[in-house]
């Protein structure tokens, strides 16, 4: 498998936890998003949206949107499950996920971070508003979380909550958060980074890294 991505990218982060949880390899081909390569001619052709990340399968199948591939990986090697079997369950660690992915994690991306920039006439306005939408956004995560028994995000292994949750708290702290307002988000995040799988997908032990 090939896995196209970029070292800060969060979703390929979540991509790089999932394939080592499951003990899948694949190799890393970066594209550097500070300098549009996601846009070169080439890219294109595999993933039309310009997005990473990209997973190519070993029969050449593209695949896009890092929860999809996600799913894809857990229908393909089932162990360990990133969503439970169980329908509530499934449905609790999906919502928790997909608060991130689709609320928090799309104000973060650097085009729109320009675009908002651009229209308040201010650098730094993308970057202020992003932090104040993760802010709200984990509060809300802590409330959910804090519902569950630890010590990750929905009991005693890790979850697409958790896998969604680390990167999402990386980049939290590069806008500024204080996460230190999420004491049950935290130790959740302490449980996955003592799991290798956690340690080595972090963006500064990637190949690309800056």
């Amino acid at each position: 498998m090939i896995l196209h991505g970029y070292f800060r990218s969060s979703a390929a982060w979540r991509i790089r936890i999932v394939l080592a949880l499951k003990g899948l390899e694949a190799r890393q081909v970066s594209h550097h998003l500070r300098k549009g390569e996601q846009r070169s001619e080439s890219y294109l052709k595999l993933n039309p949206q310009g997005l990473v990340p990209a997973l190519e399968t070993d029969d050449g199948t593209v695949l896009t949107q890092s929860l999809a591939i996600i799913e894809y990986l857990d229908a393909v090697k089932p162990q360990p499950l990133m969503v439970p079997a169980d329908p509530v369950r499934a449905a609790q660690v999906r919502a928790f996920a997909l608060a991130i992915a689709c609320e928090i994690h799309p104000l973060q991306n650097l085009r729109i971070l320009k675009k908002v920039s651009a229209l308040a006439g201010d650098d730094n306005a993308g970057p202020k508003w992003a932090g104040e939408v993760i802010a709200g956004g984990l509060a809300a995560l802590e409330v959910m979380a804090a519902r569950e028994p630890g010590p990750f995000c929905f009991g005693d292994a890790p979850t697409l909550a958790d896998v969604c949750l680390v990167p999402q708290l990386g980049n939290a702290r590069r806008f500024g958060v204080d996460v230190d307002a999420y004491p049950r988000l935290l130790a959740a995040e302490a449980a996955c980074l003592a799991l290798d799988a956690f340690a080595n997908a972090a963006p500064d032990k990637q190949p690309d890294a800056e």
